[in-house]
């Protein structure tokens, strides 16, 4: 086995998700993550703690997308409920062969699927913000991912490993540094009352009193590097331009628009995929609230991988997501879908907090 997968698995199972002895794991992982899952499992055991394997493939989702029945489509998967109810920890790991598969899918029909699962999500959503639940996203590095980033396979594999530090003499040490240097900033921000962020075609303002500021270092993203809070439910007001394509389902959504009032989208276009956009926004109540303001601050990603994990991450870039807020940070705006878009403000952009401008040209000033 690679020994960075290996050590990856470490890093996961004894500082992202502090697993101990006695505790009930769930490992979720596409069949592609294999290699990942297994030394994840060993180091389950080796805790002693008691591991349980979701392992998923995407050929059978998309069976059910195309040929269910909209009950189908809507039945509420169990085991997810078993993990959301049961578990101590869960891990997702993440990576497949083909990242377009759902292309073709009727947006709709997606639509419903995810609907299926939202209160199993509320569920978890809640736990995690009490404190009874540990989770961590992971990405393993696939041929598929390595194409959508226009890499090769190798050129990939050393992106991502690279991007989680594990190029470095001691990566949990490199991650507790990363969580000094960001709780300082979220201590900075917790005492504001407004945000308000300036880019190219974006004039909008975020209300941020009394939400809490979560220092992303590892622990549930991975890699990580960011800082991020829930707004206001109806507080956003003015515009925003996205840099970047937004990704749904392997669907690309470019130029993306939306114009705010009193929290709520009024407005919404998109240069290509305005459809999928707008079912989006519909999806249900929640879905055209922003329920996350994130600011990406590893500066070791530096390309747009039309992966989210690592370019929500990018320094430089502002995240807004619409749908789901997120507990741990005090929010409570309600929906089946979190979906980040990306803002790059490296040329230019400005963020003011409470009318003192705090970040400028994509970094945080003094």
């Amino acid at each position: 086995m690679d020994q960075r997968i290996e050590a990856m698995a470490r890093v996961l199972a004894r500082y992202s998700l502090r697993i101990e002895e006695g505790e009930l794991v769930f490992l979720s992982g596409e069949v592609d993550t294999l290699p990942l899952l297994k030394a994840l499992f060993k180091e389950v055991v080796d805790l002693g703690a008691h591991p349980q394997t979701m392992i998923t493939d995407q050929t059978l989702r998309e069976i059910l997308l195309r040929r269910g029945s909209q009950a189908q489509l809507l039945y509420e998967p169990p085991i997810m409920r078993l993990a959301a109810e049961r578990a101590d920890v869960f891990v997702s790991l993440w990576g497949n062969s083909n990242t377009r598969i759902y292309s073709n899918v009727e947006v709709s029909r997606i639509g419903a699927r995810v609907r299926s699962s939202a209160e199993i999500q509320e569920i978890f959503s809640q736990r995690e913000g009490r404190g009874e639940l540990r989770w961590c996203g992971a990405q393993f590095p696939t041929d598929a991912s390595a194409q959508e980033a226009s890499m090769s396979l190798a050129e990939y594999e050393e992106f991502v490993y690279k991007a989680c530090l594990l190029d470095q003499p001691d990566p949990v040490s490199a991650w507790q540094r990363v969580a000094e240097e960001q709780e300082t900033l979220c201590r900075m921000l917790e005492g504001k009352r407004e945000l308000r962020v300036l880019s190219k075609d974006t004039d909008l303002t975020l209300g941020i009193e009394g939400r809490k500021w979560i220092n992303c270092c590892g622990l549930q993203n991975f890699p990580d590097g960011e800082v991020f809070t829930s707004p206001l439910e109806d507080s956003a007001q003015g515009r925003i331009r996205f840099s970047f394509p937004g990704i749904s389902f392997g669907r690309e959504v470019e130029d993306i628009r939306l114009v705010f009032e009193k929290g709520v989208v009024v407005e919404s276009s998109a240069a290509k995929g305005e459809d999928i956009l707008k079912q989006l926004l519909t999806v249900d109540e929640g879905a055209s609230r922003v329920g996350e303001i994130g600011i990406g601050t590893n500066y070791g990603i530096t390309r747009f991988t039309r992966n989210m994990l690592f370019d929500e991450k990018i320094g430089g870039t502002v995240h807004l997501a619409i749908g789901r807020s997120l507990p741990e940070a005090l929010g409570v705006n309600s929906s089946s879908i979190h979906w980040d878009m990306l803002c790059d403000m490296r040329d230019g952009g400005r963020i003011y907090a409470d009318d003192e401008l705090i970040y400028q040209n994509g970094r945080f000033l003094g």
